[in-house]
């Protein structure tokens, strides 16, 4: 292994190799030492942003115990430390050019992207880490308009082409958003306004052949296509204003 893997070894939270090994590494050995093969932590990976019902205080889970992590105040980390088992959990994506591994002793680690190999710094583990390659291949730099969003719904992140869809649909929760707020608002008022001529024509025409609709019950089926129409577009409009808005990360 070259000096610039080993310079890769740090992991995310300095404090974390020198304070003592949580109760969920302490039964490893130091005659354990191995090496290993596993895969980077993918972007799906990462656990989503998680709000109490009843409160507003922002939570994550911990990728190793699971126990619920406040990261109120740090959603502009990329990591946070576990209060229960002391560990990181990323709640963001690694830094362009990075990735993160996570040792089977759970250490959390930080290399560049196109290592093949790096070394666990915790003192009772020194596995020898081999990376598999990751199981997402990045679509071309240069597809236009292709672009990274965070889910308006799970605040996951994914990639989506703002030229050539209308609404985003999350791979992960596989609800509908709006990728910015100026697509569904200009819909909105579209939408509005033909419901408003479809209202004006819908009480002239019964305004003006009510008399007729006394002779001809014809005239009420009429009546009921227009307010239809009406109506339509009327929720239609509402659709558009009341949805959920996908924010704009970056371009992929």
């Amino acid at each position: 292994m070259d000096r610039n893997e080993v310079d890769e070894r740090a992991p995310l939270i300095e404090n974390e190799c020198n304070s003592s090994v949580s109760s969920y590494t302490r039964n490893l050995q130091v005659s354990d030492v191995t090496k290993v093969t596993i895969s980077p932590i993918e972007p799906d990976e990462l656990p989503p942003p998680y709000t109490p019902p009843h409160g507003e205080v922002p939570m994550v889970t911990c990728c190793v115990c699971r126990s619920m992590i406040d990261i109120t105040g740090k959603k502009e980390q990329h990591v946070v430390k576990c209060d229960n088992c002391n560990e990181a959990t990323p709640i963001k994506n690694a830094p362009p050019g990075k990735k993160y591994v996570r040792c089977p002793c759970n250490c959390l680690l930080i290399c560049k992207a196109t290592s093949q190999r790096i070394a666990c710094p915790r003192p009772n583990c020194k596995r020898i880490i081999s990376l598999a390659q990751s199981s997402i291949t990045p679509p071309p730099s240069h597809v236009p308009g292709m672009c990274r969003i965070s889910c308006g719904h799970c605040q996951r992140i994914f990639l989506f082409n703002t030229l050539n869809n209308a609404l985003a649909r999350c791979p992960h929760c596989r609800r509908v958003s709006t990728a910015g707020s100026e697509f569904a608002r200009r819909r909105g008022f579209i939408c509005l306004q033909l419901a408003t001529v479809f209202l004006v024509i819908s009480l002239g025409v019964t305004i003006g052949t009510y008399k007729i609709a006394q002779k001809s019950g014809g005239m009420y089926a009429l009546y009921a296509g227009c307010f239809l129409v009406f109506a339509i577009f009327f929720i239609r409009s509402i659709y558009y204003f009341s949805m959920r808005i996908s924010t704009i990360q970056g371009t992929a």
